[in-house]
C-alpha cells in the first residue's frame, strides 16, 4: 500500500505569476528526486489550500518555508531546519538578506528621519523583513517608543507595496527578494516607488520540516536541493527565482534576529510604532 502523501508548501514567494510557476517546477523536480531516492509519501504537487503559516506545525509536514523571526521566536524545537536559500538579488549576501524601506517617488522624503509622524505599513507584527528589520532600522533614531504617526497591518508585502503606491501609507519595509521579484516581473507596481534606505541584515527564510523527520530524510531533502542547483533542466527556474544556492545554517545563526529585537528594546523602541 502506498504511504499517504505528506505536506509540501512553499508559499512565501509565490508572486508575481512567473515566480509561482517556477516554484511549482522546482517542487516537481524535488518530488521526483526524493521519490527516486526511496522516500515515501512525497506529494507530486505543492499544497496551495492552506496559508503559509498553517503549514509550519503540521504533523505531516515534509517541506515548507518559514520566516526567520517566527522560526526563532516560536518554531525552533518544534521543527527542523533543512536549509536556507541564497538569492542573487541586491540586498542578499549568501543566506543573509535585508529589507528595503520604500516610499513614493514624489513624497518629498529623503531620510528615515523624514518618516517621523508618518504612516507606516507592515505586513504583520511577526514578520522579520516587514517588522523586525524595520524596527532595527528605526530604533536608533526613534528617541522613544513612538516614531510613526500611524502603523497599518496589510497582511503581506504586496499589499504593503500597494498601500505605499496608493498613498494609504508613506513607507514600508519590503524584503529584498520580494522587491527583486516585483521589480522584475511586475514593474508597474513599482513605477512610483523608490528605495529610501536599507535595513540591517540577517539570515533569510529557512526551509523546514517536521521535528520528527529523521536524519536520513533531512539528508535526502538536502541532497534534492543540491541536485536542483546543478540540473540543466532547471536553469530557467533558478533564473526566475534568482536562486543561487542553499546554506545549511546552525540554529544559533538565527539568534541574531532576536539580538536585533533586544537592541531595539534597549534603545526604547520595542515595536514598530
Amino acid at each position: 500500500m502506498d504511504s499517504p502523501a505528506r505536506l509540501a508548501s512553499l508559499a512565501m514567494y509565490v508572486a508575481p505569476p512567473p515566480v509561482a510557476e517556477a516554484t511549482d517546477a522546482l517542487w516537481a523536480f524535488l518530488a521526483r528526486h526524493l521519490t527516486d531516492a526511496g522516500m515515501a509519501g512525497v506529494p507530486g504537487k505543492l499544497d496551495r489550500s492552506i496559508t503559509h503559516d498553517d503549514a509550519w506545525m503540521r504533523p505531516d509536514l515534509l517541506l515548507s518555508q518559514t520566516c526567520g523571526y517566527p522560526y526563532v521566536t516560536s518554531l525552533r524545537g518544534n521543527v527542523r531546519l533543512v536549509a536556507t536559500p541564497c538569492y542573487a538579488y541586491p540586498g542578499c549576501d549568501g543566506p543573509d538578506m535585508c529589507s528595503f524601506v520604500i516610499v513614493r517617488r514624489d513624497a518629498g522624503i529623503s531620510s528615515l528621519e523624514d518618516l517621523r509622524g508618518r504612516t507606516a505599513a507592515i505586513n504583520s507584527r511577526d514578520s522579520n523583513s516587514g517588522a523586525n528589520l524595520f524596527r532595527a532600522a528605526i530604533a536608533p533614531i526613534a528617541c522613544g517608543p513612538s516614531f510613526f504617526g500611524k502603523v497599518i497591518e496589510t497582511g503581506g508585502h504586496a499589499a504593503s507595496i500597494a498601500a505605499v503606491a496608493e498613498g494609504r501609507a508613506d513607507c514600508a519595509a519590503i524584503d529584498c527578494i520580494t522587491y527583486g521579484h516585483v521589480k522584475r516581473f511586475a514593474a508597474e507596481d513599482m513605477a512610483d516607488i523608490v528605495v529610501l534606505a536599507q535595513t540591517p541584515s540577517g539570515p533569510g527564510l529557512p526551509l523546514i520540516t517536521r521535528a520528527s523527520t529523521s536524519d536520513d530524510e533531512v539528508a535526502l531533502l538536502r541532497s534534492a536541493l543540491e541536485a536542483a542547483l546543478v540540473d540543466p533542466s532547471l536553469a530557467d527556474v533558478r533564473d526566475v527565482l534568482a536562486l543561487s544556492g542553499f546554506a545549511v545554517l546552525d540554529d544559533c545563526r538565527y539568534e541574531s534576529l532576536l539580538e536585533l529585537e533586544r537592541q531595539a528594546a534597549v534603545l526604547g523602541y520595542p515595536a514598530v510604532a
